[in-house]
């Protein structure tokens, strides 16, 4: 369940647009319309205001918000603007791009193991329109090839979306996923296929059965093998698929732990969730803190950018 909460009576697009139109105008933005507009929105109801700002003013609202917005409250509200297919490839492009580290690829799998079948492939054809060429070839020549494997495995399957399970296949399948973790041998077509094609409920199976016949979670004994990139990667696929809440919960106190906030890392978990699973993140996040997310927002940002998390998250301030 998410955590939006929108008006029960909606102004129309024309007049969000208009307001949106009116809080550019003058000597800076006001923020506070923004939000009020913006962050009360659903996705179709985004798409709508996008689409009439565009008849009325024969300009981008995105590439408004670009030119009118700064730091990181431009770049929340510009990734919650895009409709969820476009903002998800366009989050998996800028994964691609960067070099820093492995971590920024879990943006890959989360979009592969976190979301639904329809909504994968909704995301494959917005980065064909987007970038002139397919997510499966730019992940291709941008990782390694055991690590490409693997990931183009994942976002190239089109999985079962039903609950089904047969405990006889979760049993042998948790066999075959122990010989790889002893062998060491991670980037087998064996491993690739399970993970890449069974449904959730089947594979949340899968993981069970392997924890009862071996003693330990999967992702420990994954985690066994090494430090290596694709253990920390196939961690992730496990965490996605087994609960992306808790998946989520740890995005969202990484990113405000220590000194610094990591806030792509924040701002992806809330704009990419906010409309999906919030409700259960929160409550995975307080049952591994101290405190709230509501909370750790508000001691870790400031401003219109704090103001607009705290909408997503339906939180009164």
């Amino acid at each position: 369940m998410g955590t939006l909460r929108v008006p029960e009576v909606v102004p129309s697009p024309t007049q969000d647009s208009e307001r949106l139109r009116k809080a550019f105008n003058g000597w800076g933005t006001d923020g506070k319309a923004v939000i009020w507009v913006l962050g009360h929105r659903n996705a179709a109801q985004r798409r709508k205001i996008r689409d009439t700002y565009q008849q009325l003013y024969n300009e981008s609202l995105v590439d408004r918000l670009q030119s009118e917005l700064s730091g990181d409250f431009r770049k929340a509200v510009t990734l919650w603007a895009y409709d969820p297919p476009e903002r998800d490839a366009k989050l998996a492009k800028d994964a691609l791009k960067t070099k820093k580290s492995i971590k920024h690829l879990q943006v890959i799998v989360e979009i592969a193991c976190a979301s639904s079948p329809n909504h994968l492939m909704a995301v494959r054809q917005a980065y064909c329109c987007l970038f002139d060429c397919s997510l499966e070839e730019d992940i291709t020549s941008s990782v390694s090839q055991s690590l490409g494997k693997l990931l183009v495995g994942l976002v190239s399957s089109y999985r079962y979306d039903r609950q089904m399970v047969d405990q006889s296949i979760a049993n042998s399948e948790a066999t075959k996923l122990r010989e790889a973790i002893e062998m060491k041998k991670l980037d087998t077509d064996h491993v690739i296929w399970i993970l890449g094609t069974r449904n959730f409920f089947q594979l949340r199976a899968t993981f069970d059965s392997y924890k009862q016949k071996y003693g330990n979670p999967i992702d420990q004994d994954i985690k066994s093998c090494g430090n290596g990139d694709l253990e920390f990667i196939l961690m992730v696929v496990v965490w996605c698929i087994e609960s992306p809440e808790k998946h989520f919960a740890e995005v969202v106190k990484t990113s405000v732990l220590g000194l610094g906030t990591d806030e792509d890392s924040l701002t992806r978990a809330i704009v990419t969730r906010a409309e999906i699973d919030m409700t259960k993140i929160k409550d995975e996040y307080n049952n591994m803190s101290k405190t709230s997310v509501d909370d750790d927002v508000i001691g870790d940002t400031s401003g219109d950018y704090k103001d607009f998390l705290l909408t997503l998250l339906g939180s009164s301030f």
